[in-house]
């Protein structure tokens, strides 16, 4: 296909996206009434004031599918990027591009405002919206001033007619610094023609930037010019002809590139033909989806939606291919790319727009692929969050494999994918400035939310979260190309997920590097979260959530989360959803993997009917994202939502409209036909696929690429037994080998203490077999009571777990040690002095409150009894003073790598000198144990940070308080700082115990 190029007069074909036909009709046998025409003019039916008003930021203006110019008026209150408020009264002039719906403010580039009288630089001009229209590629305004502003664009230039009251003083102000441009130019080239240039960035507080050039010429000559403070004017006498027309060109490559672009684009001057071809173009790419039924509102949101989807990432490459990289050198495309794209909303568009313009503009999608590949190469990231052709840092995560891996799942392929996947490992596993803390992932298995990051990271479990889907994804991308080495290692890394969910608590959560979970967590803090609170984002494992719900607990675990955060969706932060912000649309679909699709349905249908009105003054929906919340929109209206990033697996909901018929890029079809869709009838009752039954809640990922037909029958009331088996559900993907587990499993290490007095937990004989019984016994201080609480809801001993014998629920089950294998009779909740079952809801019991010692332990009703009472053990971390004043031990650097250098160092609060001492015998730091080099047992051994082993003897230390010493028992040793040195980084070794200063040790809790 031809890129987003509009033809040089109108026409009925752009870019090879021709509206497909009528859509095929629903099979007789499920008909009730005559099937619903099809929509044949879907560009008409779009109203682009929908998301100018509560926060959803889009723009009206005209502008092409894709394109580099979106001509649209701007307000004075100058929503972020879409700079026009639906609420405002006066116009501060048209701009030439924009974005629609971000969070921060950006472009309106080089503002046009007609004026009627002497020039006034800071002029505003009223208007009326019952004199305003707006349309795919038109916007015309009748303003106060008596001046009637039609706009219409193509891909990389803009046309307007100006029609003035007859008077000699009709100007066009050129507002060049009101977006808070610097250098400005401004060239009267001709006295039909002006061009220049202004540089601009600063996005969310970051400071990328770019220049915009232009060059605009005129259908007749201006009778004057005029300079204001931060712009400059044109006058036109228009007593004898009341209409100026006006053609620019836009460039981020140069004036001549600009001036280019407009010749190549709209060489004539028929304002009404360019408009025809850019409603055309549109209709070219809108008709890829076509659909019947449904009321005149719904069809016109969709559309509006689809549109909506279609307006980013944007043409930055001018009509000679050539563009300005990353590296801002300017390069040209080649081979096989048509043109190059920029400003890729990263965080949000992988969640659903990537797919949906894979989907109708596959390539168009392709070249974006390849564009974050060129980008890459010539920056070192892909893009996160980047503005035309440079990075601005926003947000989190490491979307752009997810984008590539997306456009490719949904048939966009024509693009180099070896340098791709190449790009993804490659920042996956070394890191750069979008993808921070790859040693926390490698050596942790998480990361650490008092982990050392750089480039204004944030939230360590929103970004862990997102990590992880999107390692999975960059694994969903390997296995299609058929690597399957990267494939399986980054479907295990995607499960570290597991690392920041606390079963405990049934909720993600922050954690730290000595793999205790953070202190004063709550569900309804955004603290660690990204827009977001863990209400939100405890759901946010979109590739397993039969993973999810295992952990949780099993499928009604799940749903009882999903009932409550989905039992309002209207607004961020507490403890409900806000299906108006990326972190919580994921969420509806979750129930079609638990066996409850009916709830999905539902769901979905209440959103659409609460959130997405035709009309503009009651937007519901925050920020469009670039497309994002409109394309989950789009999806959600056909019936099915890709879920899983990185795949073509989607999700069933139900469709909004009796037919959807979506043209592949290999000329297939997919169809959806659901005679009985109304807004009243969301759920299904059964289903066909290609002509045989259907009793699953998902499409397979063929169905984008070779084309399918699902016949449903739908109802006002569910049939809760449609779809609902576990076999029904859409995929899930757990890895080969799970996630990492952590490095610092460690927590308060000791005895756990009975309320019978005396007695302790025991494992039986000091056994560390299965099956071994788990015991009251007299509190001994042996390694059979030292027991781990680590906080992810278990409690072990010598690497395995105490179990509720074969995960039973009844009174009098008993206890034992078992292989550590996350299943509910391993989880245990501290609760009023109590140990509980989470898997039974039952204590952890000794039987009679007997005080014999081997009373093997079970699990009974809770019941306040002091045979129910334990005392957990507690940790310590703070700095381990040495006998030598002002000195501490000290991790050589902060480093966290294996055989770093134990030393000596003035004590300085830091964290290289925080050391855990869990009780268990170990000394730890930054999650690793103090070691004795090699095992080595002589004398003036070093001593050195690594990987904690479970009871390995050369990582144990005997602190004995009163001498202030700490022994290493396989040795017999002491920890020393040779010859009481005061020489910052000195080397801690072995020594015989000898009780001087140079052997004195105070441990943190002592």
């Amino acid at each position: 296909m031809n890129r987003w190029r509009l033809p040089l007069v109108a026409c009925s074909v752009i870019l090879g996206l021709a509206a497909p036909g009528a859509a095929q009709a629903a099979p007789a046998s499920l008909q009730a009434t005559p099937a619903a025409a099809a929509v044949s003019d879907p560009a008409s039916l779009v109203n682009p004031l929908l998301g100018t008003s509560h926060e959803g930021n889009t723009f009206p203006g005209a502008d092409a599918p894709l394109g580099m110019v979106q001509w649209s008026p701007d307000t004075p209150s100058r929503p972020p990027g879409g700079d026009y408020a639906y609420t405002d009264k006066v116009v501060t002039g048209f701009s030439l591009n924009h974005l629609s719906g971000p969070g921060c403010g950006a472009m309106g580039d080089i503002p046009v405002l007609p004026t009627v009288g002497g020039v006034d630089g800071a002029a505003t001009v009223g208007f009326s919206h019952a004199h305003e229209s707006a349309s795919a590629g038109a916007y015309s305004v009748a303003l106060d001033n008596g001046v009637t502003t039609d706009l219409t664009a193509t891909a990389r230039s803009g046309m307007a007619r100006f029609t003035f009251p007859a008077t000699t003083q009709a100007n066009l102000l050129f507002k060049l610094n009101a977006d808070k441009a610097a250098n400005l130019h401004f060239d009267k080239v001709s006295a039909t023609e002006v061009s220049g240039s202004v540089d601009v960035g600063l996005f969310c507080a970051s400071s990328p930037s770019y220049t915009a050039y232009f060059d605009m010429v005129f259908d007749r000559p201006f009778a004057s010019t005029g300079t204001f403070d931060g712009g400059d004017s044109l006058t036109f006498d228009t007593t004898g002809n009341r209409t100026v027309q006006a053609k620019v060109g836009l460039s981020y490559v140069s004036v001549a590139g600009a001036t280019a672009n407009r010749v190549a684009e709209n060489p004539n001057w028929d304002f009404n033909a360019v408009r025809t071809a850019t409603h055309n173009a549109w209709n070219g790419v809108l008709g890829r989806v076509a659909i019947a039924g449904g009321t005149s509102d719904q069809q016109k949101v969709f559309y509006t939606a689809l549109y909506h989807s279609l307006l980013h990432p944007n043409l930055v490459s001018d009509s000679d291919g050539r563009y300005r990289g990353f590296d801002r050198q300017v390069h040209a495309v080649s081979g096989r790319q048509k043109a190059q794209y920029g400003t890729y909303s990263g965080w949000d568009i992988y969640r659903s727009q990537a797919q949906l313009e894979a989907l109708v503009a596959p390539q168009q999608a392709a070249d974006s692929a390849q564009s974050l590949v060129n980008d890459f190469a010539q920056g070192g990231q892909l893009p996160k969050w980047s503005l035309n052709s440079a990075e601005t840092n926003v947000m989190n995560g490491d979307p752009g494999p997810a984008v590539i891996a997306d456009y490719y799942a949904f048939g966009a392929r024509d693009f180099d994918t070896a340098a791709a996947k190449n790009a993804m490992v490659q920042e996956a596993v070394l890191g750069n400035g979008i993808r921070l803390g790859p040693d926390y992932q490698s050596n942790y298995g998480y990361l650490p939310s008092d982990g050392t990051y750089v480039y204004g990271f944030q939230g360590s479990v929103a970004t862990q979260l997102d990590y992880s889907a999107q390692d999975f994804a960059i694994s969903a991308f390997a296995g299609a190309l058929g690597d399957t080495t990267t494939r399986d290692q980054f479907a295990n890394r995607a499960q570290d997920w597991r690392n920041v969910f606390n079963p405990a608590s049934g909720f993600m959560q922050p954690r730290l590097k000595d793999g205790s979970w953070r202190a004063g967590f709550t569900a309804t803090s955004s603290d660690q979260f990204v827009e977001g609170t863990s209400w939100q984002y405890t759901g946010a494992v979109p590739h397993n959530v039969r993973g999810l719900a295992d952990a949780m607990g099993g499928n009604a675990a799940l749903a009882g989360y999903l009932d409550k955060v989905l039992s309002d969706f209207h607004g961020s932060g507490g403890s409900h959803a806000d299906l108006g912000n990326e972190p919580s649309i994921e969420l509806p679909w979750e129930y079609d993997y638990i066996g409850r699709p009916w709830k999905t349905q539902k769901t979905v249908r209440d959103v659409q009917n609460q959130l997405w009105p035709n009309d503009p003054a009651n937007w519901s929906v925050g920020n469009d994202d670039l497309g994002t919340m409109s394309a989950w929109y789009v999806f959600s209206a056909m019936g099915f939502y890709p879920e899983t990033p990185g795949t073509a697996d989607l999700a069933l909901g139900s469709p909004l409209f009796t037919n959807v018929t979506v043209t592949l890029a290999g000329g297939g079809k997919l169809t959806v036909n659901a005679p009985q869709a109304a807004t009243g009838t969301p759920y299904v009752q059964s289903a066909g696929l290609n002509g045989a039954t259907w009793n699953n809640a998902y499409l397979p990922a063929d169905a984008v690429i070779s084309g399918a037909t699902l016949d449903l029958t739908l109802a006002a009331t569910p049939n809760t037994g449609w779809a609902s088996g576990a076999g029904s559900a859409p995929p899930s993907y757990n890895g080969n080998g799970g996630a990492k587990p952590p490095a610092a499993q460690v927590g308060p290490t000791g005895a756990l203490g009975s309320g019978v007095a005396g007695k302790c937990l025991d494992a039986a004989a000091g056994g560390t077999a299965n099956g071994t019984k788990a015991q009251s016994y007299d509190c001994n201080n042996t390694a059979a009571q030292h027991w781990t609480v680590p906080g992810d809801g278990t409690v072990t001993l010598a690497g395995r777990c105490l179990d509720v014998n074969a995960g039973s629920t009844a009174d009098g089950a008993t206890v034992q040690l078992w292989d550590c294998n996350q299943s509910d009779g391993q989880k245990w909740l501290a609760k009023g002095g109590a140990l509980v079952n989470t898997g039974s809801g039952k204590c952890l019991d000794v039987p009679g409150s007997g005080t014999a010692n081997g009373l093997q332990l079970q699990i009974f009703g809770c019941n306040g009894t002091a045979a129910q009472q334990w005392r957990l053990p507690t940790t310590h971390t703070g700095a381990t003073t040495a006998g030598v004043a002002g000195k501490c031990l000290d991790d050589n650097t902060a480093s966290t790598a294996n055989g770093t250098r134990i030393q000596s160092w003035s004590c300085n609060g830091s964290a290289a000198q925080a050391v855990t001492v869990p009780g268990d015998g170990t000394l730890r730091i930054f999650g690793r144990c103090v070691d004795v080099v090699g095992g080595g047992t002589a004398a003036n051994t070093a001593v050195d940070l690594w990987d904690c082993n479970a009871g390995a003897a050369n990582q144990q230390w005997a602190y004995d308080a009163g001498a202030r010493s700490l022994r290493n028992p396989q040795s017999g040793r002491c920890l020393d700082l040779p010859d009481a040195s005061t020489t910052d980084g000195t080397q801690l070794v072995l020594w015989d115990c000898n009780g001087g200063t140079n052997q004195k040790w105070t441990l943190p809790g002592t």
